[in-house]
């Protein structure tokens, strides 16, 4: 073995070490908590405002979040505070809160390696929530009972009796009372505006992932060529 193909092998060796450390390097940071996996938004749950914020941190790390209303001449007013653990799918935390509208929210994270607010602020939507409309049935009409007919008196028998023999009127039925059916008058209660107003980012996991698998094709591709150099060097 030359000195010649001994600097080249190390050359190899090093190209794949480094992409290896790269995609380590790589896969560790895409595990790992980050402000960008929390978002927050106002919704309405029918005409009670709250605040939702949102964990999608892949690793499931434990945490806080708290949030705080901003005031005039910023002074803020906490809200509340409760724990999080996030998952790849989505955890939801939810903060009864009747925000009022246009109103500034700050969202405090504090995770693993997060101890960050969620930026931008939350601002409500310029709308508040809409109280449904209360349920009043509409009164039911019976109707009144029919009166009973009077019985028609027998016409008296004529001449052409014996050919067509009278048939005399029915006699009216007992009187019925008919009541009207009672209808479904129940409307529907409007149902409140959801108005939503959301802040934070989504993880850029599969863009870093593209690039640690070209890397480490780039490296294997680099230690397959310098042993197969090598070998040549060695039978000629």
């Amino acid at each position: 073995m030359t000195r010649r193909s001994v600097r080249r092998s190390v050359r190899v060796l090093g190209v794949a070490s480094g992409s290896a450390a790269l995609v380590l390097g790589l896969s560790g940071s895409a595990l790992a908590c980050n402000i960008k996996d929390f978002a927050a938004e106002a919704r309405c749950d029918g005409d009670k405002g709250v605040i939702v914020v949102t964990d999608t941190d892949p690793s499931a790390a434990e945490g806080t979040v708290s949030v705080f209303l901003q005031g005039d001449g910023g002074v803020e007013t906490k809200v509340g505070e409760q724990p999080v653990k996030g998952s790849k799918a989505g955890v939801e935390v939810t903060f009864p809160q009747n925000w009022k509208p246009s109103a500034t929210y700050r969202v405090h994270i504090k995770a693993a390696n997060v101890d960050q607010d969620i930026k931008p602020d939350l601002v409500t939507p310029s709308t508040a929530c809409k109280t449904g409309e209360s349920r009043q049935p509409k009164p039911t009409a019976s109707a009144s009972p029919s009166s009973a007919a009077p019985a028609s008196a027998s016409p008296s028998p004529s001449k052409s009796a014996s050919a067509q023999p009278a048939n005399p009127a029915p006699s009216a039925s007992a009187s019925s009372s008919a009541p009207a059916g009672t209808s479904d008058n129940a409307p529907s209660p409007a149902v409140g505006d959801s108005n939503l107003a959301e802040t934070g980012a989504n993880s850029n996991t599969g863009l870093i992932a593209g690039i640690a698998a070209a890397l480490v094709a780039v490296g294997g591709g680099a230690v397959w060529l310098g042993m197969r150099r090598r070998g040549a060097n060695r039978h000629g």
